[in-house]
């Protein structure tokens, strides 16, 4: 056998799951071949270090720290049965009020506004005789023609 097969099936014969026939070829080829007997060490025990951090001691005593944790943590303090009801009236009541305010206010806002004209009729008057001097010296009107 080439030593590429060899390692490739060296795990599972060092777990004892190939047939004898393949377990006889490993074993022969680990006998005559340096270099497959070396890495075969060396997978034997990094095996080894996986197994013994496999198998983990239990603390005979973590059960009841455990409980005694659960135990000593306070209940959390209950809240009174209306604040969540009223958060959940509350909220949309006011939303709702704050949507009407705002349509009323854009109802507001989009119509024209109604101008009094006889006040402006009333200023244009006053105004326009400061602005049109031609009708308070006759002098030039005179002169002009």
């Amino acid at each position: 056998m080439k030593c590429k097969t060899i390692h490739k099936n060296l795990v599972f014969f060092l777990e004892g799951d190939l047939p004898e026939i393949k377990k006889k070829q490993i074993e022969a080829h680990i006998s005559n071949c340096d270099d497959c007997s070396a890495f075969a060490q060396d997978l034997k025990k990094t095996l080894g270090i996986i197994e013994k951090e496999k198998t983990t001691e239990i603390n005979p005593f973590f059960y009841t720290r455990l409980k005694a944790r659960l135990e000593s943590q306070a209940e959390p303090a209950k809240i009174p049965f209306w604040k969540p009801v009223l958060a959940k009236v509350v909220q949309p009541v006011f939303f709702s009020i704050l949507l009407i305010a705002g349509i009323y206010t854009g109802f507001k806002i989009a119509t024209p506004v109604q101008v009094n004209t006889a006040s402006v009729h009333y200023t244009s008057e006053e105004i326009f005789p400061y602005l049109n001097e031609m009708q308070s010296e006759p002098i030039e009107e005179f002169l002009m023609e």
